[in-house]
């Protein structure tokens, strides 16, 4: 296959994957609402070791494939930071807050991007960029106004747990692709899944054995399994695979085409309601980390 076919199937990939990310947002809000957040994490995570052995297992030919100390102890680090960090942060912050409004601040991962490129040394940041990031976080703050306001310390409390959550997956994405180079998507998202995983599995146990397990509809286990082996599993060996083909200054922003479709289906499926103050602060977010993105390109060459 042609480099330019490459890029375009992932580039698909990536676009169907933002869809499907979209629609698990109103549908882990129901899960949660259901099992509690501590019940899907132990499903959830019970079902992803379980998946990253058996893909080690068909891919590689081997359920655990030796590799050096280094590469490990980073692999390691990925699934703590990904996993028993980012997702356990993440559910609970949708749980408390709306599905919109957990796209809307998760989308601001490309700007956390930029930041975490340009301490790592590997981009400068432009002036155009610096005023995008101003702009990104001028209208999350206006976003964020009428729950502050009103004294939604809960909701508000939601979208700072999903402002942390959305950091800690741009370092995952940074972090992870010299390892995805070196090694392929499968192996550090494998082994990144059973490090990070194991951690969050044992924290969520203890309260997710009591979840109402009983009380789900078949629908709803079909649901269940739906975003865990699709939206989650898949989804994040995809996404590494997408990077490694794209690059992740490429693909980072395609993050910001989610809140729209999310908007759209939380509206009508859940019937979710949003105030002119959230539309407008939500558009100056998306305008900024769109500007801080692609500035480079508004340069003349020196």
């Amino acid at each position: 296959m042609s480099a330019s076919k490459h890029n375009n199937l992932a580039l698909a990939a990536a676009l169907i994957l933002i869809v499907i990310w979209a629609v698990n947002f109103s549908v882990q809000k129901h899960l949660f609402s259901a099992l509690t957040p501590s019940g899907f994490l132990t499903v959830r995570y019970v079902i992803v070791l379980l998946c990253a052995l058996i893909t080690m297992r068909i891919a590689l030919g081997q359920f655990l494939p030796p590799l050096p100390r280094k590469d490990m102890l980073d692999m390691a680090r990925l699934g703590w930071v990904g996993h028993t960090l980012h997702v356990g942060i993440v559910s609970h912050g949708i749980h408390w807050s709306t599905a919109f409004s957990s796209s809307v601040i998760l989308a601001c991962g490309p700007i956390f991007t930029l930041l975490i490129l340009r301490w790592k040394g590997h981009e400068k940041l432009h002036p155009y960029q610096v005023v995008g990031v101003i702009v990104a976080f001028a209208g999350i703050l206006l976003f964020l106004s009428d729950k502050l306001l009103s004294g939604d310390l809960r909701a508000t409390g939601g979208d700072i747990v999903l402002f942390a959550a959305s950091f800690l997956f741009s370092y995952y994405t940074v972090q992870a692709k010299p390892l995805v180079e070196k090694h392929g998507s499968i192996l550090p998202m494998c082994y990144a899944t059973l490090w990070g995983g194991l951690p969050l599995l044992l924290l969520s146990l203890p309260t997710g054995v009591d979840a109402p397990w009983t009380s789900l509809s078949v629908t709803e286990w079909s649901v269940l399994a739906g975003s865990v082996l699709i939206s989650a599993f898949g989804g994040w060996l995809l996404w590494a695979w997408v990077n490694q083909v794209r690059g992740v200054a490429k693909t980072a922003p395609l993050m910001y085409l989610m809140p729209p479709m999310t908007g759209l289906i939380a509206w009508y499926f859940t019937g979710e309601q949003f105030t002119a103050i959230k539309l407008i602060g939500a558009s100056i977010a998306m305008m900024g980390v769109a500007y801080a993105q692609f500035a480079p390109q508004r340069q003349k060459p020196s």
